[in-house]
């Protein structure tokens, strides 16, 4: 504040007011100042963190950078690798059951050119030349007719048409299958699916005929997912995870619920724990696997904390500067995989042996004095969730990590970066049904398409 009076003149009263008037400016700009060295402090210690990335932490592969590669590597790079030279090569492995088998005989002996008959030939050499015929649609003309009675002159039609051959649309059970197949599985989109039936197949189909061929599936899969959700709230082990989509340009959340036998696909707005209360409809399983977000636990009898992301968290906290606390950790978790890897050989016995000596050396970890904030952060959550870190040894049927949930999820994530969404909330409700049909039928060696015809073929009257 400035002030135009003249301070020779003024009163002891003004200078008094004066003074204090100062002294406030004085506390409010040490204050600012306090902030201002707390938050440039703050950044530094952020600028000494080291970058989270695959190796420590949740953050995908997908966002990682690759470091370049220097011409020493060229090599490499061009895929002459020093360890492959003088190596003999594989070939692909011939055909149990050729189409066709073509047999090359010499005439003529190639010193003398005597003749050379069939009998006098050995096999040498085979291989399998592989090719694809031009696919073109069959298309087959339905006609009806009706006739009239010579007696009653009453006009009759048939009562029935063959299977699939029924009035409606014009593309067959393979062809919505095929659709189906490459928009949900491969993300083509429908301007490239109409384009690639057109070169490859000689069939046009328009982007509006591909949506309502989409839709009329749509109940088939919702049949099929009222099935899976069944036999899910029946299941003693769940394992769970969610990552985001885009719907409209909002984010939504696909969450996945799976185990041996199952594999559910639930696409909804919400991330909280009303989604979960909602598919498991008051059924509570025995063994629940997943990450340490809150919506995922406090839903089974026992629960296995994900140890993949507690190694990651361990990794980080080294990088980041604490030598007393993570380094111990993450030795008793790369112990814990050890073990998990002979799990289901183990005797419960010597399992309850193993888990006893994995405590006390956690015990001796959780004891050690830490400074480092790291440190700080996981010793608090292992006092918070200790009794979920080997449970795994309990109940070897369960693995000690979520890594298949984020299996099932990734063909999630690499359609999200194709497409970059969906346009409707139906259109994601048929990709998570499609993705739980095809998840549920590969845990039986059932191929992707072969599941989706298995569902669309029509329910016997």
């Amino acid at each position: 504040m400035i002030f135009d009076a003249d301070l020779e003149g003024a009163s002891r009263g003004d200078l008094k007011a004066l003074v204090g008037i100062l002294r406030r400016q004085v506390e409010q700009l040490e204050k600012r100042v306090v902030e201002q060295d707390r938050r440039i402090a703050e950044l530094e210690a952020r600028l000494n963190e080291p970058p989270k990335n695959s190796g420590n932490s949740s953050v995908p592969p997908s966002k990682g950078f690759k470091a370049n590669k220097n011409n020493a590597n060229k090599a490499e790079r061009t895929g002459l690798r020093a360890g492959s030279v003088g190596r003999k090569g594989t070939a692909r492995p011939l055909a149990e059951n050729p189409d066709k088998i073509m047999r090359v005989m010499a005439k003529n002996c190639c010193q003398c050119h005597g003749e050379l008959s069939e009998a006098d030939q050995t096999l040498h050499h085979a291989y399998d030349k592989v090719d694809i015929p031009p696919i073109r649609p069959i298309v087959t003309r339905v006609e009806i007719y009706e006739g009239i009675c010579a007696c009653c002159a009453v006009k009759t039609r048939p009562s029935a048409v063959p299977e699939g051959m029924e009035q409606g649309s014009p593309f067959s059970l393979n062809i919505v299958a095929m659709a189906l197949y490459l928009r949900f599985i491969h993300a083509i989109s429908y301007e490239r699916l109409a384009r690639l039936f057109h070169d490859l197949f000689g069939l046009a189909i328009s982007e509006g005929g591909l949506n309502a061929m989409l839709q009329r599936a749509k109940p088939s899969f919702d049949r099929e997912v009222g099935s899976i959700l069944a036999r899910l709230r029946k299941s003693r082990v769940i394992y769970s995870d969610e990552t985001s989509v885009r719907i409209n340009g909002k984010n939504w959340w696909n969450w996945v619920f799976q185990n041996d036998a199952i594999v559910l696909h639930v696409i909804r707005r919400s991330r909280g724990r009303v989604v979960v209360e909602e598919v498991l409809d008051d059924h509570r399983p025995a063994l629940w696997v997943s990450d340490l977000y809150g919506a995922q636990q406090g839903y089974a009898d026992e629960w296995q904390i994900c140890l993949s992301h507690q190694l990651r968290d361990c990794q980080y906290a080294i990088e980041a500067g604490d030598m007393v606390f993570a380094p111990p950790m993450k030795r008793l978790i790369l112990r814990a995989f050890v073990l998990a890897r002979r799990r289901q050989n183990l005797a419960e016995a010597t399992r309850r042996s193993y888990k006893a000596r994995l405590e006390r050396d956690l015990d001796a970890i959780m004891a050690l004095t830490v400074e480092h904030k790291d440190a700080r952060r996981l010793r608090k959550r292992y006092c918070k969730h200790r009794g979920s870190l080997f449970t795994f040894l309990d109940h070897p049927e369960i693995a000690p990590d979520n890594n298949s949930s984020e299996r099932t999820l990734r063909p999630t994530a690499t359609y999200r970066k194709v497409t970059g969404g969906f346009r409707s909330t139906w259109g994601a409700d048929l990709y998570a049904a499609v993705r739980s049909t095809i998840g549920t039928a590969a845990r039986q060696g059932i191929h992707a398409f072969d599941a989706i015809r298995n569902v669309l073929q029509p329910t016997p009257a």
